[in-house]
């Protein structure tokens, strides 16, 4: 993302009382806030301005879901693709709540990233989960005194304790400015939707063990194969998937692209680095959209995978203490491995993810300390 860090997220408070906000969990929004046709995919359950480009906002993770919650990980941990679908929408609710983005506007993601820095804060346990995150607005694009874009960045909390950040790239078109993109994306062909466009498989479905998930109904890779230090796939489009495709689209959305490149990178540390996906935690997610998916042409998923380099930044929570990256020579399975996707539609790139793997057994800890927003959460 463009632009200098917003302040939020290198203070740990914005103003008086601000680390604090009151926010309900009683119901979620209105379905209609965050672009949603199903009662069961709307995660946020409040936002609140806090002054200038700052707000909070809050949602309920569901402790079982037949999408985000189908997956191998032991112990049971949050998705952290659940964690960046609800920060997605709150970015959405903020824009219409605050910012007053009419709602026949269409919505266009530009980045999506997430990164879990306490995987051990995000145990599934006897009650749903109750998310807070502290929101910083910038790269704000403003023509006509209407905001047409922004960068939302997320702190996210768990109980009051820190868990990572988010991010989420939008840009805010409405009908007419909508069409002409799209248009220009396509050379001027008419465009389709999930409703009327047929998708037919290009190859064999892996089993689903093999990409990180129990059913096959949430496989969205085919083909799968291995390419030189990673993997070579087919897109699999499920158009009438209740979660990746809740309403019809004339695209194929960034959260199906991300899904995608996640399943993709899973395999890829297995096949290359022996780590079962049953204990690779994706912990950080980084996407960058360049052009529309469209509807039609195939989708190709091609990975590299590397070692994490070592930084100042690059430190993880333990039981023993800190986990820092080394070379890879020196690799250990309690190091991060990174695994670049670049999705493609005729030999043109529409996405580039990178995705973070953690060995899970390494790094999941016993922490139990309960700062409230911005304090103690180290």
């Amino acid at each position: 993302m463009s632009g200098s860090t917003p302040p939020l997220l290198s203070q740990p408070r914005v103003e008086e009382g601000a680390d604090d906000p009151k926010l309900g969990f009683a119901r979620t929004i209105d379905r209609s806030f965050v672009h949603r046709e199903s009662l069961a995919e709307v995660f946020v359950t409040d936002t609140q301005p806090l002054g200038a480009d700052a707000h909070a906002a809050a949602a309920q993770l569901p402790r079982s879901h037949a999408y985000f919650g189908d997956h191998l990980l032991q112990p049971r941990l949050y998705d952290p693709v659940l964690l960046l679908e609800a920060c997605r929408q709150m970015g959405l609710a903020i824009a219409h709540t605050h910012y007053g983005v009419p709602f026949d506007h269409k919505f266009v993601l530009t980045t999506l990233s997430v990164d879990i820095t306490h995987p051990d804060r995000l145990r599934v346990g006897a009650s749903p989960c109750p998310l807070t995150a502290l929101c910083s607005i910038g790269n704000k694009k403003v023509r006509d005194g209407r905001v047409r874009g922004y960068d939302a960045r997320f702190r996210l909390f768990v109980s009051g304790a820190e868990v990572g950040t988010a991010s989420v790239g939008l840009r805010f078109k409405d009908a007419d400015g909508y069409h002409a993109l799209r248009m220009g994306n396509r050379n001027g062909r008419p465009f389709g939707t999930t409703d009327t466009v047929a998708f037919p498989l290009v190859g064999e479905v892996p089993a689903p063990y093999l990409v990180g998930r129990s059913s096959a109904d949430n496989v969205v890779l085919a083909g799968l194969t291995g390419e030189g230090d990673g993997v070579g796939a087919s897109l699999r489009v499920l158009p009438h998937h209740p979660s990746l495709f809740d309403h019809p689209q004339d695209h194929l959305p960034g959260m199906v692209l991300v899904e995608a490149a996640r399943q993709a990178a899973l395999n890829s540390v297995l096949e290359g680095w022996g780590m079962s996906p049953a204990k690779a935690f994706p912990f950080r997610m980084e996407a960058e959209f360049v052009r529309f998916g469209e509807l039609e042409p195939r989708t190709d998923i091609r990975t590299g995978v590397r070692s994490a380099e070592g930084g100042d930044d690059d430190v993880y929570y333990t039981q023993g203490g800190t986990v820092e990256y080394r070379s890879r020579s020196e690799r250990s399975a309690a190091e991060p491995v990174l695994v670049d996707v670049d999705v493609r539609q005729q030999e043109e790139t529409i996405a580039r993810v990178v995705v973070g793997t953690l060995h899970l057994p390494e790094l999941v800890a016993a922490h139990r300390g309960h700062g409230r927003w911005g304090r103690g959460t180290a």
